[in-house]
């Protein structure tokens, strides 16, 4: 077997996923984009289980799934899923003095990752997830 083009390329495939957030959110700088990906990524992650947050750390890719995991507190209970704007107040509480994450910041990361996962496999796990993961990740319509 071929060596997959995301351990191959990671950097690359990160950035070009970084670059759709950023342009997606109508961000200046991937810098932005930055923070406001590690939001939405913390923020889904705080309302699952370990094993939840395991099964969809496996199909992103792995750079994103890095970004995931670091910081996690495995010890701590899940909250509540809550509604979009308590997922944009734990989006917007990261990194504070520089996060210029838009209302729409969950919904643009969404539509940026579905660009550069395997769809299939995402939706075959969030399909295994409490009914608001499916709503959390849903992208713009295009």
């Amino acid at each position: 077997m071929t060596l997959p083009f995301e351990y191959q390329n990671p950097t690359l495939q990160f950035e070009r996923f970084l670059v759709d957030a950023r342009d997606g959110a109508g961000l200046s700088t991937t810098n932005m984009a930055w923070n406001m990906v590690v939001g939405v990524l913390h923020a889904f992650r705080r309302r699952l289980t370990v094993p939840q947050a395991l099964a969809f750390a496996a199909v992103l890719p792995p750079v994103i799934r890095a970004l995931f995991i670091e910081d996690w507190s495995i010890d701590q209970a899940p909250v509540a899923f809550g509604e979009p704007d308590d997922w944009l107040k734990d989006v917007l509480a990261v990194r504070t003095e520089r996060n210029f994450s838009p209302a729409d910041a969950v919904e643009c990361v969404a539509t940026a990752l579905r660009r550069h996962v395997d769809v299939a496999a995402f939706d075959k796990v969030l399909a295994q997830l409490p009914p608001e993961a499916r709503l959390y990740w849903q992208s713009r319509s295009t």
